[in-house]
């Protein structure tokens, strides 16, 4: 299987699909992007016109003929297109393209993942010129990424908070022993932010602005000293422009929902846990990777809900891409994981 991949990796590049950030690792160089994953199209004719940060700038704010969207959701391909389309603007933007006839691509996939879907993923990557692909579970990646000791006997639960996504796994000699995909992460927190503010202010506010707001003044625990933030949105009465004041109190108190059910999908994973790993888990606890991991107090809040200790990784956004990083460098090293797939063209 992946044993075949030693010493002949060439130009190949590891793929963070994410519905919110597409991260690429290549070969000998390491991460080389991290764009926003929104392409922004020509209404009727999706003509693409932008991708990445120029296309998020445009979320929200583009005139009735141009849409930016997300072509991928819960870390799926919607729009298959769209998708290869931003594949090829990344890849050539990042590694400019040879002619190179055995580029090799790992692709960290969700661990929710269904055939039919990868195999629109898979379609989507061999197109954008890969020879063979390679599918790993994100959450193997990120604890890969992460330097854990996959392959020992000892358990190791990861918490991945994406952006539609949070992945629960236990991993243990080299395979995933336990594995839930939540569809509560970090767009959750948004989606309940912007419901507090209508409810709480009368106010309408979109994606962007509940996303800034949640990155300033957001906490999962009481802040050391509380803050307060101004923003603009609409009054759901008058359809006038208005702004106000949210306090980090109350943004805590309009965050606490979606953070509750990530937490008792935590609880669900120890219960499912074969009672030989449960004592490694007590000692080790759980690390956190993903973008969610980055909510001030999201750790100490885990920790008292759980009783056990969490860890952040190093780098939380990019442990993923590290993963398939890993694996193109050292590939020798990860043939006996149970949970990577190679596809052939």
């Amino acid at each position: 299987m992946f044993s075949s991949l030693t010493n002949i990796f060439s130009n190949d590049i590891g793929i963070d699909l994410g519905s919110a950030n597409v991260l690429l690792y290549v070969k000998d160089q390491g991460v080389v992007l991290r764009e926003p994953s929104v392409v922004a199209v020509q209404t009727g004719t999706n003509e693409v016109i932008a991708f990445g940060d120029e296309a998020k700038r445009m979320m929200g704010r583009t005139p009735q003929n141009f849409t930016a969207l997300r072509p991928l959701k819960n870390g799926i391909v919607s729009e298959p297109d769209l998708t290869e389309a931003m594949l090829n603007h990344y890849i050539d933007k990042a590694h400019p393209r040879r002619k190179v006839r055995k580029r090799r691509i790992v692709v960290a996939v969700p661990s929710g993942i269904t055939e039919l879907e990868k195999r629109v993923l898979r379609e989507a990557v061999l197109r954008i010129g890969a020879r063979d692909v390679y599918f790993i579970e994100q959450p193997m990646a990120a604890a890969i990424g992460m330097g854990l000791s996959v392959q020992d006997p000892a358990g190791n639960l990861l918490v991945d908070i994406g952006s539609n996504t949070t992945e629960i796994a236990i991993i243990s000699l080299g395979g995933i022993v336990y594995c839930r995909s939540l569809r509560v992460a970090g767009d959750a927190l948004d989606e309940a932010l912007v419901a507090y503010v209508r409810r709480a202010f009368g106010i309408e506010i979109g994606e962007r602005t509940a996303e800034e707001i949640k990155i300033r003044t957001g906490s999962a625990m009481p802040r050391e000293k509380e803050v307060m933030m101004e923003f603009k949105g609409r009054d759901v009465t008058t359809g006038l422009p208005r702004t106000i004041s949210i306090t980090s109190q109350e943004v805590r108190e309009a965050l606490m929902g979606p953070l509750e059910e990530i937490v008792s999908a935590i609880f669900a994973a120890f219960q499912r846990c074969p009672p030989e790993l449960s004592s490694d888990l007590v000692e080790r606890g759980l690390i956190l990777a993903g973008g969610g991991a980055l909510l001030k107090g999201m750790d100490l809040f885990i920790s008292q809900k759980i009783n056990l200790p969490v860890h952040i990784a190093d780098d939380p956004l990019s442990a993923v891409v590290e993963g398939t990083g890993r694996l193109l460098e050292n590939p020798q090293n990860f043939s006996s994981l149970a949970s990577i797939e190679k596809t052939w063209r």
